[in-house]
């Protein structure tokens, strides 16, 4: 690894961010994937914006390019399992991710975790792999918000806790 990628990455990794796992389902079938890259772009327009970056390694990767759509759930803390499962870095219930979640299905046909803090049901507009990622746009196209909680962080390459003081 040269110098440059190596500070990259251990500057990157003070950037705390949500934890999240984005969801698909359609005709390629369902997926899901552990990401920490995901932002608004816009509230403006028709409908607000929004992306993620999907590593273009992930097998759920070619399931949201050909199904069109995906989800961005939010995790709270007290979800670190759910991240560990859709990350694969503990093995998933039954061979199944989703079979660790309470989901139901919103507009565009992607999973909603029930307990996730927030989830932002987004049909795919744009797809374009950026080295070792693809950056997907989704219009959105349904917003779904707990009542309560507070997100899960990650960062210095741990889960965090967000503190209010």
């Amino acid at each position: 690894m040269n110098d440059l990628k190596a500070t990259f990455l251990e500057g990157m990794s003070r950037a705390a961010a949500s934890v999240c796992v984005v969801t698909t389902d359609g005709p390629a079938g369902r997926g899901g994937v552990t990401v920490s890259a995901m932002t608004s772009i816009s509230a403006d327009g028709d409908q607000p914006t929004m992306l993620t970056c999907l590593n273009a390694s992930a097998s759920s990767l070619p399931l949201v390019l050909e199904n069109g759509c995906f989800c961005i759930n939010v995790l709270g803390i007290g979800q670190t399992e759910i991240s560990d499962i859709f990350s694969s870095r503990i093995p998933a219930p039954g061979g199944d991710k989703f079979n660790a979640v309470d989901h139901t299905i919103l507009e565009t046909g992607a999973p909603f975790l029930s307990a996730a803090l927030v989830g932002f049901d987004c049909r795919l507009v744009s797809a374009e792999k950026i080295g070792s990622h693809h950056i997907c746009i989704g219009a959105v196209e349904a917003v779904r918000v707990a009542e309560d909680g507070k997100p899960l962080l990650y960062g210095m390459r741990r889960y965090l806790r967000a503190e209010n003081h």
